[in-house]
C-alpha cells in the first residue's frame, strides 16, 4: 500500500522527501548479523511502499554500499530515471583535527564512490569536540564541494545551538540539524527551534518514538532495563 500525499514533504525547493526517513543505524554492526541480499530486497520493500527516504552514513557499517547496491538493481528493474525517486542522506562523522581539502575531498569522494552517485542529496556533518574549531574548516571545504556540484545541500547532526549559530554567522548554508526529539526529550523546543525557525533550518528528528516506548510494544509486558 503506497503512502498518502500527507507522508510527503517538501524539504527544500528541489527535493521532496517521505516525512519518515528509513534509519540504517541498525546494520552498522552492534545489531546482530546482516544478509546483504535480503537487505537490498527490503529496502525495495520499503520504496515500492512509499518510504523512499534513507538516513545513513560514512561509519554504519556497510549502510553506503546497500545504497549503492540497492540503486544499481533499481535502474536495472526500472531505468536510470527513476533513480530520481531514491534520496539518501549520509553523514560524515571525521575525528577532530587538522580539516585540509584533501582529507574532505577524499571523505566525500568515498561516500560517492560507495554510494554510486555524482552529487550526495544530502551531507549531514558530525563534530565531536568543539573545542576543537577546526569543524569550521572542514565545513568550509565541504562548501566548496556544495559549489562544485559534489553535495546537493549541507546539514548538521546532533550541533547544539551555540554552534549553529556560529556555524550560521560564518556563512554556511545550513538546511537541516539532525537531532533526538521526541514527546519525552523535549530538549529541542528550548533555544534550537527558536533559532531554526527564524533561520529557515529543519529539525530532522530521531528517537521519536524512544525505541518502542511511545509505542505499545511494552504494554503489558516487563519494565525493559
Amino acid at each position: 500500500m503506497s503512502l498518502p500525499p500527507s507522508s510527503r514533504l517538501r524539504f527544500t525547493d528541489d527535493l521532496t522527501i517521505c516525512r519518515i526517513l528509513n534509519g540504517m543505524w541498525q546494520v552498522s554492526g552492534a545489531h546482530g548479523a546482516i544478509d546483504p541480499r535480503r537487505a537490498v530486497d527490503e529496502m525495495f520493500a520499503y520504496h515500492d511502499a512509499g518510504f523512499t527516504t534513507w538516513d545513513l552514513a560514512d561509519h554504519y557499517g556497510p549502510a553506503e554500499d546497500f545504497i549503492g547496491n540497492f540503486r544499481h538493481l533499481f535502474a536495472h528493474r526500472y531505468g536510470t530515471r527513476r533513480l530520481a525517486e531514491i534520496q539518501a542522506f549520509t553523514k560524515w562523522v571525521p575525528h577532530p583535527g587538522r580539516m585540509t581539502r584533501r582529507i574532505v575531498e577524499e571523505a566525500i569522494g568515498v561516500s560517492l564512490s560507495r554510494m554510486g552517485v555524482e552529487c550526495l542529496d544530502l551531507l549531514q556533518f558530525h563534530w565531536w569536540d568543539y573545542s576543537d574549531k577546526s569543524y569550521l574548516e572542514a565545513l568550509d571545504h565541504l562548501a566548496d564541494l556544495q559549489r562544485e556540484g559534489k553535495i546537493r545541500h549541507l546539514a548538521l547532526t546532533n550541533f547544539d545551538t551555540e554552534r549553529l549559530r556560529v556555524i550560521t554567522d560564518h556563512g554556511i548554508p545550513i538546511v537541516s540539524n539532525q537531532v533526538q526529539y521526541s514527546l519525552v526529550d523535549r530538549r529541542p523546543e528550548g533555544r534550537m527551534a527558536v533559532f531554526c525557525r527564524e533561520h529557515e533550518v529543519a529539525l530532522l528528528a530521531y528517537g521519536t518514538l524512544l525505541g518502542g516506548l511511545l509505542s505499545e510494544k511494552y504494554l503489558g509486558q516487563p519494565e525493559p532495563p
